[in-house]
């Protein structure tokens, strides 16, 4: 014998009253279901912290790409002093040090400047003074955009990972 589970009204068509027991399993079968105003509230509270965290963990990724490329300069620069010191000049590419292939964490390759061999101070990274942030050479990242001139005060050199003061300092460029 099949008994199907009825609720309320059905029993009542049926010509039975409900026993407890059914009525309490129509009461839980009911209350298991969220309405359309209760799924709406809880999908506004998820937007709303999804809004809160996007931003942070978009500035988080960019910190992260900052620091990385500080600290590949960092290391850049001393492959540079121990090259020079175990030669007597410096190198006149990356490729000398091994590192022609090393990019950057937006993809573009590490730029590198040895002044000996270059006329005049025009490619030169400079300051807002324009007179040029290193004696010897600049090594820098071009930064989010991927695009850069001399000059650290135009808009395309603000946002570089330069290196600066002979290696005093390394960081973004509107820093310095």
């Amino acid at each position: 014998m099949t008994q199907i589970l009825m609720c309320g009204s059905e029993l009542l068509k049926h010509g039975r009253r409900p026993s407890r027991r059914s009525a309490r399993r129509c009461a839980r079968s009911r209350t298991r279901a969220f309405s359309l105003v209760e799924l709406l509230i809880v999908m506004g509270i998820i937007m709303t912290l999804a809004a809160m965290a996007i931003p942070k963990l978009v500035s988080a990724m960019d910190s992260a790409r900052t620091a990385r490329a500080v600290g590949d300069i960092r290391a850049l620069d001393s492959e540079i002093a121990l090259y020079e010191m175990t030669n007597g000049f410096l190198p006149a590419t990356l490729a000398d040090i091994g590192r022609a292939n090393l990019l950057d964490p937006w993809g573009t390759p590490y730029q590198y400047l040895n002044f000996s061999g270059v006329r005049g101070r025009g490619s030169q990274r400079k300051d807002r003074f324009l007179v040029p942030i290193n004696s010897t050479y600049d090594l820098y990242s071009m930064g989010p955009d991927r695009r850069t001139t001399p000059p650290l005060t135009s808009r395309s050199g603000r946002d570089d990972i330069i290196r600066a003061s002979d290696g005093a300092f390394i960081g973004i460029a509107v820093n310095y």
